[in-house]
């Protein structure tokens, strides 16, 4: 199909197998106008195509394939070329993501590095990216070690979540097993990951650190800690590589007493509010930003009309945010309101098989 102009394609990870039948990742289209969320054609079959990214060009499409789990029992990346006009994707090649269970993956500025986390092997691992889009196999790799002071989710490193800052300099890595978040210098050359000094941002014991955000203006990042369901602000140097704890807010209401946990953090565009996913409470929570300081403000929680938002997104002009419900089997779309950050239902959670990874592109021409 061809997209209308005020359309994105929206690219769904899903876990496959199981009762749910998950097939890969799947492709719907978001009506810009009315919010409507609707089936764009077949899913393309990969094997737990857990998170994905863009290639900065729009071109091609990279999905971790969340298998194996010890460090020994590698996973994979997958790369595939998208078509212009219907988004439609061609499997181009798959490699080794050096680790078990790879659940993050970012490219850098340029397009020419996929750096990969892996969960169970607890490392990060760089694959080159080749003109036409296919993958090398990896050339950088680096092992965490240690533990955390949770003895059943931190008995060694996890690696979470991986990104670059604005500038392309420095890498960041979410590993949830040590508490912390490790700082690389990258060298966007040769894709290589040397340690900074100071080498990580430390978290509260037990905090479990699992995925990040910039702030539009970078100089302010956001990490969402899963074990403790908490949002920690953080100033952040781009020149130094270093990061400054300002806060730690609870994402939950006061006096929630169930079990909860949290998965994915966003900055609305224009850098005005910062949301949160509690699975478990299933809700989005919103923050308000004071944009000269960084810091935040809770300013409610909505419910995600399902079980476990695993991730959601937010769209490019900042109108919709789009929760991924994987233990519901659905996406349910909300308007945000520019002035509050509240979140409106619109229509009833569009039916996707384990959805984990919600990505919003505009089409190529």
């Amino acid at each position: 199909m061809t997209y209308a102009a005020a359309a994105l394609i929206v690219y769904v990870g899903t876990y496959t197998g199981g009762p749910s039948a998950s097939k890969g990742i799947y492709r719907l289209q978001l009506d810009l106008a009315t919010g409507a969320l609707t089936p764009a054609g077949p899913p393309v079959e990969s094997a737990n195509p857990s998170f994905l990214a863009v290639h900065p060009s729009g071109r091609f499409l990279y999905a971790v394939n969340e298998t194996g789990g010890a460090a020994k029992e590698e996973g994979g990346v997958s790369a595939f070329a998208v078509a212009s006009k219907t988004g439609a994707l061609t499997f181009l090649n798959q490699q080794s993501s050096r680790g078990g269970s790879p659940c993050h993956l970012a490219l850098d500025a340029k397009g020419r590095y996929v750096l990969v986390a892996n969960y169970g092997g607890g490392s990060v691992a760089v694959l080159p990216v080749q003109a036409g889009g296919r993958l090398e196999a990896a050339t950088t790799f680096v092992q965490h070690e240690g533990r955390g002071a949770d003895p059943g989710r931190q008995k060694g490193p996890h690696a979470h979540w991986v990104d670059l800052d604005h500038a392309n300099r420095f890498a960041l890595v979410a590993d949830l097993g040590l508490d912390e978040v490790l700082v690389y210098r990258f060298d966007p050359a040769k894709g290589g990951l040397t340690p900074h000094q100071p080498p990580a941002a430390r978290l509260a014991l037990g905090a479990g650190p699992r995925h990040g955000a910039f702030h539009p203006a970078g100089r302010h990042f956001y990490v969402i800690n899963e074990l403790s369901s908490t949002l920690t602000a953080f100033s952040y140097d781009p020149r130094a590589g270093a990061l400054s704890e300002l806060q730690t807010l609870s994402t939950l209401p006061a006096g929630f007493s169930g079990k909860s946990f949290t998965a994915e953090v966003a900055v609305r565009p224009d850098g005005k509010f910062v949301y949160g996913s509690n699975r478990g409470h299933d809700s989005i929570a919103i923050f308000a930003v004071d944009t000269s300081t960084g810091k935040l403000t809770p300013a409610g929680h909505q419910s995600t009309l399902g079980k476990t938002p695993r991730n959601f997104a937010i769209d490019p002009t900042g109108t919709y945010l789009l929760a991924a419900n994987q233990d519901s089997d659905s996406i349910a779309v909300f308007r945000i309101d520019k002035a509050s950050g509240g979140l409106t239902a619109v229509g009833a959670p569009v039916s996707v098989p384990r959805p984990v990874c919600v990505l919003m592109v505009k089409p190529l021409n």
